[in-house]
C-alpha cells in the first residue's frame, strides 16, 4: 500500500466520546463479544455484496466466493478480522463509523444509568458493537476499498477511542474491509488460537459465510503452536435456519439472535418453522427481551431479513412484518420470490402477502403460547412492546380477534402499575347483573387511578380497566365489543347501574330532585352555558362535588386532548357538567343569592372538574381570579364569638 496526502484528523462528537470512555472502561461485561460483533458485520458486507453483484457481476472482481479470516499476530499483539464483502468508500467509513450509528446516540447517553450491567444491555439496543472494540484494543485501524471502485480509492480510518480518529487514502488491491485491533498490555489472552477459535465456534458457526483460520501444529522445537500454509475453516458455515430442528440447540438460536438483532441478550422467545405447499420458505422469528431505542419511531426500519434460496436480499423488508409487530426481528428465507426483487415488487406481490400473513400468525402463536403457559414471560413482553402491540388493533383487522385476547390493562382490582388483566379475565369476574366491560381513559395512571367517575364504582365492587396509553382510545373505538360484552366508559353518557348495586344502588340515584335541586341545576346551567351543555344531578359521585361527563357516541374530552396536541382539528363538544347533590359544596351553592358569587363558585366547579379529570384549564388565571375571591369572602365573614369565663 502506499498512502498519499489525502489525511486528515477529525474530532468525534461529545456525544461518541463519552461512548467510547464508556467502552473503554469494560462496560460489556462480556469481552469476548468484541469478536462476534467484527464477525458479524463482515457477514452483513458479505450479504450485501452478493446482493448488489445480483446486478453487476463485475462487483465479484473475479473473487466470487465470500469469506472471512481471523488472524492474530503474538509478536504484534494484533489481532485482524478480514472479509473480502461489498467494502466502504470514504464517505461511507465517515457516516457509518465516524459518527457512531449517525442517529441515536444523545438519546443512548441520556438513559444511562450508574448501573454498568443495564448499561451494557442499552448498547445492544443502539447497534454500536463496533466500538467494543475498544474494551480489549487500545488503537484500532480499519482499512477497506469499497467494490467497485479503483485500488486508488482505499480508505484507512484509525482511532485510539479518545474522542478524534484519522482518516487517509491508500490503495488497496481488494475490495472488502481489514479491522486491526492493536491490543491493550493486559488482553493478552486473546492472542491464542483455541481461544479465537472457541470464541467463533460459540458465536459464530451458525453464518453462512465461511470463517478460517490458519491451521496450527505442535513444534517441537520452538516449544509453541506454530503457523502453517493451510487455511481451517473455524464454522459449519451453513444457513442455521436450514437445518433440522432437531440438530439445533436452544444456544445456538440465541446465539442467531444476536447476530440478527446485534443484541448483546438472548431472546424471549423464538419460532422456527418451514411452511411447504403452494409456496416454500422459512420463518426464523425472535421476540427481543428489551425494547429498542427507536421503538417508536414508525419509520425505522423494521428487523426481518429478507433470504431468497440462501441470497440475502434486504434487511429491512417491512413488507413482510406489519407496523404493530416492528419489535419482530429475524429470517425469512424464500424458495419462490424472484431474485430480482424490490420493494415496490414486494408491495404488489401475492406471495409476499401470503408470507406475511403466514408470518404474523406464527407471532400470534407465539405470544399465545408465553400467555398461556409463561406467564413471568409474557409480563416482560408486555412491559416491553405492549403499547406497541395494541396498535394492532387498528392495523390489523384480520387478527383483530386474536390480538384482543392478548391485550393487558391495569385495574381497579390492583394497586400496582403493571398491566396485567386480560378482557377475559375481567369478563370471567364479572358481577352477577353486569352487562358490560366497564373502562376509563387517561393522561396518567394516577389521574385514571383517581378519577371521580370510579367512584361509584368502587361503591358497589365493580371493577374497571384503566387505560392510560395514548393508544388506547383507538382502541377502544374500534374493538367495541368483546365475548359478546360491550365495552362501556364510565366516563360518556348515562349509566343505569341498578342491577349492580340493588338497593344501594338505587339510593345512590335517588328520588328525582326536588324544586330547590330543579332550581339550582337551572341557575348553573344560566351560569355554564358556554361551557357546558348541559348540567344535571349524578349518582357516579360518592366523595366529589362534581365531574365531566361526554356523549355516548361523541369525543371524549381525553380523546380531544390527545388530537389537538397533535395539531389536529377536534370536533367542538361541550361536557355534561354532572353534580352531586348531596356534597356540601353543592348544598351551600344552592344557598348561594349573590349571582355573581353563584357564578363563580360553577365555574370552579367545572374547572375543578377539568382538572381532576387531568384536563388542562383554557384560562387559568381566570379560576384563580375567582377561587382567590370565594376565599376572600370566606375569610372576611366575622368569627363566631365564644363566650369564656372571665
Amino acid at each position: 500500500m502506499s498512502e498519499t496526502t489525502t489525511r486528515e484528523t477529525r474530532g468525534f462528537e461529545t456525544e461518541v466520546s463519552q461512548l467510547l470512555q464508556l467502552m473503554v472502561h469494560s462496560l460489556y461485561g462480556n469481552k469476548e463479544i468484541f469478536l462476534r460483533e467484527l464477525v458479524s458485520n463482515a457477514s452483513d458486507a458479505a450479504d450485501k455484496l452478493r446482493f448488489e453483484a445480483m446486478t453487476d457481476a463485475a462487483l465479484f472482481e473475479d473473487d466470487p466466493d465470500p469469506r472471512i479470516r481471523v488472524s492474530y499476530d503474538k509478536t504484534a499483539r494484533t489481532i485482524t478480522v478480514s472479509d473480502n464483502g461489498i467494502g466502504m468508500s470514504r464517505q461511507e467509513v465517515v457516516e457509518h463509523i465516524g459518527t457512531i450509528a449517525k442517529s441515536g446516540t444523545r438519546e443512548f447517553l441520556a438513559k444511562l444509568t450508574a448501573d454498568v450491567s443495564k448499561d451494557a444491555q442499552l448498547i445492544g439496543q443502539f447497534g454500536v458493537g463496533f466500538y467494543s472494540t475498544f474494551i480489549v484494543a487500545e488503537r484500532v485501524t480499519l482499512t477497506t476499498r469499497r467494490a467497485g471502485l479503483a485500488a486508488e480509492h482505499g480508505v484507512r480510518w484509525e482511532s485510539r477511542g479518545e474522542g478524534e480518529y484519522t482518516i487517509e487514502t491508500v490503495e488497496r488491491t481488494t475490495r472488502g474491509s481489514d479491522v486491526v485491533l492493536h491490543l491493550r498490555a493486559e488482553e493478552d489472552e486473546w492472542l491464542s488460537g483455541a481461544k479465537l477459535r472457541e470464541i467463533l465456534r460459540k458465536y459464530s458457526d451458525h453464518i453462512a459465510v465461511p470463517i478460517l483460520m490458519k491451521k496450527e501444529q505442535w513444534d517441537p522445537a520452538a516449544r509453541a503452536h506454530v503457523f502453517t500454509d493451510e487455511d481451517e475453516q473455524v464454522n459449519r458455515a451453513s444457513a442455521l435456519w436450514t437445518r433440522p430442528k432437531s440438530e439445533i440447540t436452544e444456544e445456538q438460536y440465541h446465539e442467531c439472535y444476536k447476530h440478527v438483532a446485534h443484541d448483546v441478550e438472548p431472546p424471549l422467545a423464538f419460532t422456527h418453522a418451514k411452511v411447504e405447499g403452494r409456496q416454500e420458505f422459512t420463518q426464523l422469528l425472535f421476540i427481543p427481551r428489551r425494547a429498542p431505542f427507536d421503538l417508536w419511531d414508525r419509520d425505522h426500519r423494521r428487523g426481518i431479513k429478507l433470504y431468497i434460496r440462501r441470497v440475502f436480499i434486504m434487511d429491512d423488508a417491512e413488507q413482510l412484518m406489519p407496523m404493530y409487530l416492528r419489535f419482530v426481528r429475524g429470517i425469512i428465507d424464500s424458495n419462490d420470490l424472484p431474485l430480482n426483487v424490490s420493494r415496490e415488487i414486494l408491495q404488489q406481490s401475492r406471495d409476499v402477502q401470503t408470507i406475511r400473513a403466514a408470518s404474523v400468525k406464527r407471532v400470534l402463536t407465539l405470544l399465545e403460547d408465553l400467555a398461556a403457559h409463561h406467564a413471568d414471560r409474557y409480563a416482560t413482553f408486555w412491559t416491553a412492546f405492549g403499547r406497541v402491540f395494541k396498535e394492532g388493533i387498528a392495523d390489523d383487522a384480520a387478527n383483530r380477534e386474536r390480538i384482543a385476547k392478548l391485550l393487558r390493562f391495569a385495574s381497579t382490582r390492583s394497586e400496582g402499575d403493571a398491566q396485567t388483566v386480560s378482557l377475559a379475565e375481567y369478563v370471567g369476574r364479572m358481577r352477577d347483573g353486569q352487562d358490560a366491560i366497564y373502562f376509563i381513559t387517561a393522561d396518567t395512571l394516577p389521574a385514571a387511578r383517581n378519577s371521580p367517575h370510579l367512584e361509584i364504582f368502587r361503591k358497589l365492587g365493580v371493577e374497571v380497566l384503566l387505560m392510560h396509553d395514548p393508544v388506547d382510545e383507538w382502541v377502544v373505538s374500534l374493538l367495541t365489543e368483546f365475548d359478546g360484552k360491550p365495552l362501556r366508559s364510565v366516563a360518556k353518557g348515562g349509566l343505569d347501574l341498578s342491577a349492580l348495586g340493588g338497593e344501594a344502588a338505587k339510593e345512590a340515584e335517588g328520588a328525582p330532585p326536588a324544586d330547590e335541586s330543579a332550581r339550582l341545576v337551572e341557575r348553573m346551567r344560566a351560569a355554564l352555558a358556554d361551557r357546558a351543555s348541559d348540567v344535571r344531578f349524578t349518582h357516579r359521585l360518592t366523595d366529589s362535588p362534581a365531574c365531566l361527563v361526554s356523549d355516548e357516541h361523541g369525543v371524549g374530552t381525553h380523546l380531544g386532548r390527545i388530537l389537538k396536541a397533535a395539531g389536529q382539528a377536534v370536533p367542538v363538544a361541550l361536557p355534561v357538567l354532572e353534580v352531586n347533590a348531596s356534597h356540601p359544596i353543592v348544598q351551600r351553592l344552592s344557598d348561594e343569592a349573590d349571582e355573581r358569587r353563584f357564578t363563580d363558585w360553577s365555574h370552579i366547579l367545572f374547572d375543578q372538574a377539568t382538572l381532576a379529570e387531568g384536563g388542562q384549564l383554557d384560562d387559568p388565571a381566570a379560576f384563580v381570579r375567582r377561587l382567590n375571591d370565594v376565599m376572600q369572602a370566606l375569610a372576611s365573614r366575622a368569627a363566631p364569638r365564644i363566650w369564656t369565663p372571665s
